[in-house]
């Protein structure tokens, strides 16, 4: 059995994305590490070369910003680095730049590969998302975050990134057949420094808005109001393990009332649903549970 990780990155740097992080941990369960690299402003092929892994292989990519429309482009990205992977490969492991696998779980996925190999019912492994909020302390806890996304794919089926880049989708946009395992990303996109949090909503904010919104964007204040959320709630567990020396570096305190609750009563109902049966209705899917 063979599984190759892959990811796209563009300045690493200058977004402060935890990239070395996310690709420090899968190398552990993939065989090889295929890292897309855009069109950089910052250092970030230097950041990517120097982690010591004789898994990583680098290629290069030029984005191009006429598919901005809804984020396609980390789509059009995210394929354009799929078509790297050889045909030898069985699983596809997609990380992305701010996700990242606890080390606890690195023996449930390599079970979960090697139980379903043989088993064509099943297109792709479905994980659990922590989404954390602010600081590495709080976690978003609405419908606001999706819960479960795909993160590993079938080779050689004809699975492609889809939307922005969230998931997956084959042909005719027809859902992924997916089981679901017992396994975690960690999503640290939202956790920054205020005005480093602002900077990059501004950087990225042409993948995804046209010039009249994006010029609207960055007139914005230059620093993120992190108590404008809907829920969150503290969170009690471990990070992983790669994460440790950037979590003692954080150099910023976002203190947030987990009491606060801006959720519109239909919302709190079906979040009540949600935790009385372990089901969320009415929500977006790539994909169509399976196992």
């Amino acid at each position: 059995m063979k599984i190759t990780g892959v990811t796209i990155i563009r300045n690493a740097l200058k977004n402060d994305y935890p990239i070395v992080e996310a690709i420090a941990s899968i190398l552990p369960v993939v065989d090889e590490m295929i890292v897309s690299i855009g069109d950089s402003e910052d250092e970030t092929e230097t950041l990517i070369r120097n982690i010591s892994s004789d898994k990583i292989k680098i290629v290069y990519s030029t984005w191009d910003l006429r598919y901005r429309k809804g984020g396609e482009i980390l789509a059009v990205e995210t394929n354009k680095a799929l078509e790297h992977v050889s045909v030898d490969t069985d699983w596809i492991f997609y990380i992305q730049g701010d996700e990242v696998i606890h080390e606890q779980y690195h023996a449930n996925i390599l079970s979960a590969t090697q139980k379903y190999l043989q088993d064509p019912s099943v297109e792709g492994l479905l994980f659990n998302y922590l989404h954390f909020y602010g600081t590495y302390d709080y976690v978003g806890n609405s419908r606001k975050w999706y819960d479960v996304e795909t993160r590993i794919i079938r080779n050689n089926i004809g699975i492609r990134s889809y939307r922005d880049a969230q998931g997956f989708r084959k042909a005719n946009h027809q859902k992924i057949k997916v089981a679901r395992i017992d396994a975690f990303v960690c999503h640290y996109g939202w956790v920054k420094d205020p005005a480093q949090m602002k900077a990059k909503q501004k950087n990225v904010a042409a993948f995804w808005n046209d010039d009249q919104a994006l010029e609207k964007i960055l007139k914005e204040e230059d620093f993120f109001d992190y108590s404008e959320f809907d829920s969150i709630k503290k969170f009690t567990g471990t990070h992983p393990a790669v994460m440790q020396s950037r979590i003692q570096r954080k150099n910023w305190e976002v203190r947030l009332d987990v009491r606060q609750n801006n959720l519109k009563w239909k919302y709190r109902l079906l979040n009540w649903i949600e935790r009385c049966t372990g089901k969320r209705l009415f929500t977006f899917r790539n994909h169509v549970v399976v196992k």
